[in-house]
């Protein structure tokens, strides 16, 4: 039997939830879920989860997939085959290689505090650098021949 205060809510493989839900504690999506999710405790997205849902909850953990924007207090852990279409605002952000995450990102203490970024400074375009070998120094004058 599971001890007070460490229950996880489990939305298991052959379950499909279309709604709100929201939740003190844990909870470990297996299925599919479509809605909004509000939780004070970890959201853990399984391997074989699809969710299409906006996410606010304490921390995320991510190993499948999540088409909506997440909102972390504390963490957002993309592991190695998740995978996220949306924007994330958390405090700490934790990326696996292999993990693949396409949206807006704001990471750090403010982030978390303040929430998500004005949809102004969301559509901005994003700055791209592109790096260019110096150019080759030009040679020195050569005295004329005569």
């Amino acid at each position: 039997m599971a001890e007070a205060g460490n229950e996880t809510t489990i939305i298991a493989a052959d379950t499909h939830i279309t709604g709100q839900m929201s939740f003190e504690r844990s909870a470990r999506v297996v299925g599919k879920f479509e809605g909004k999710v509000t939780a004070k405790g970890e959201l853990q997205v399984a391997e074989t989860a699809e969710c299409k849902a906006e996410v606010e909850a304490q921390n995320v953990v991510v190993d499948g997939h999540i088409e909506g924007n997440v909102t972390a207090r504390e963490k957002v852990q993309l592991n190695a085959k998740a995978k996220i279409t949306g924007d994330i605002v958390a405090e700490k952000l934790v990326v696996a290689e292999g993990a693949s995450f396409f949206g807006n990102c704001a990471v750090g203490p403010e982030a978390a505090k303040g929430g998500r970024p004005a949809q102004a400074e969301a559509s901005k375009p994003d700055v791209v650098v592109e790096a260019k070998a110096p150019a080759p120094p030009k040679p020195a004058p050569q005295p004329a021949k005569r």
